[in-house]
């Protein structure tokens, strides 16, 4: 099991208040990703939930048990950082076996979770290096090694491929992805990228300035932004924004149209604009265009076998029936 509840939760160092009072459910078995720009507190939240941090009011429940008093290595829970925080002077095998051995867990029992948890993340042949001798990511297969035979109710990941580098970041995004496939185990995940956001989760918490700006799937997100805020962070590259007398023909003080969404052509279209730099990606192009009127750059994502050069005047034309709208205050309509 591993449901974890908080109900009017907040933080607050000293005089400043970091997490307004804040409700969340995440249902066991969930893939939980916090999401949102630095400083938006998703990592304090994420430490209240674990117990490295105290709540300066409110309660954290896990499993229909208050834990809000109860220290961290009582939680039931498995925290994976940044860091590997791994032993060097010690093997694979003994950087594992650590927290089964602080348990006093027989080393039968140890060796039989320790060759399950080696197998699952590729680290059979591993054992008995150390970890200087081993890549940043077969350093944080460990250290989710170390975390997956406390056998617990949920595990917290906290930006942990922050210091793997783009190939590595995606090969740990599939195997973590994977081993929530297989265990089927509650997991909460931090990151700013959101990329690992959409791939990752069942369950998207967009946070702001510590407040939770929408609670949903990544299409729920993609599709339908509750505000201006989670519709520009949300998507790669992000939503156009568009305001003045092109949104009122909508009903709208803003209106959003995703780079994707947007047809172009050297003949005709609703808007006109110049190309200025454009990002040739492969399989996709970006356009970022000027001068149309509407806004000082309208994103435009293409056909990689689209080609416009620097300076060519192009036509482009929205997608009608995905334009959102948005109201003065910023919120959906």
């Amino acid at each position: 099991m591993g449901r974890i509840v908080l109900e009017q939760v907040t933080k607050s160092f000293g005089e400043t208040q970091v997490i307004p009072p804040l409700d969340l459910t995440i249902e066991d078995g969930e893939f939980a990703v916090f999401v949102g720009p630095s400083g938006c507190g998703k990592s304090t939240l994420l430490r209240l939930i674990a117990g490295l941090e105290d709540t300066t009011s409110g309660k954290v429940i896990i499993d229909g048990e208050d834990v809000t008093q109860v220290s961290p290595s009582k939680r039931g829970l498995a925290m994976v950082f940044q860091t590997y925080a791994l032993y060097p002077h010690m093997t694979v095998r003994k950087n594992i076996a650590f927290p089964m051995r602080m348990a006093g867990i027989p080393e039968d029992e140890q060796n039989k979770k320790i060759a399950a948890a080696a197998e699952s993340l590729n680290l059979t042949d591993y054992l008995d290096r150390k970890p200087g001798q081993l890549s940043g990511g077969q350093r944080q297969r460990v250290a989710i090694g170390r975390a997956i035979v406390r056998d617990p109710s949920a595990f917290l990941f906290d930006e942990p491929l922050s210091n793997l580098d783009a190939a590595l970041r995606v090969g740990m995004r599939l195997e973590i992805s994977e081993m929530h496939e297989r265990m089927k185990t509650t997991m909460i995940y931090v990151t700013h990228d959101q990329v690992e956001a959409m791939t990752m989760a069942n369950k998207i918490v967009v946070l702001q300035a510590g407040n939770i700006e929408q609670v949903g799937s990544p299409l729920d997100l993609y599709r339908e932004p509750r505000n201006l805020f989670v519709a520009g962070f949300i998507g790669s590259p992000k939503m156009n924004f568009i305001e003045g007398d092109e949104a009122a023909k909508h009903g709208a003080h803003t209106i959003g149209i995703r780079p994707e969404h947007i047809e172009v052509s050297s003949d005709a279209g609703t808007w006109s604009g110049v190309v200025g730099v454009s990002e040739h990606l492969g399989s996709d192009t970006f356009f970022h265009v000027h001068d149309t009127g509407l806004a000082e750059t309208i994103t435009v994502r293409a056909g990689g076998e689209v080609s416009f050069k620097h300076g060519d005047r192009i036509h482009l034309t929205p997608r009608q029936d995905v334009i959102h709208k948005f109201g003065p205050d910023g919120l959906r309509l």
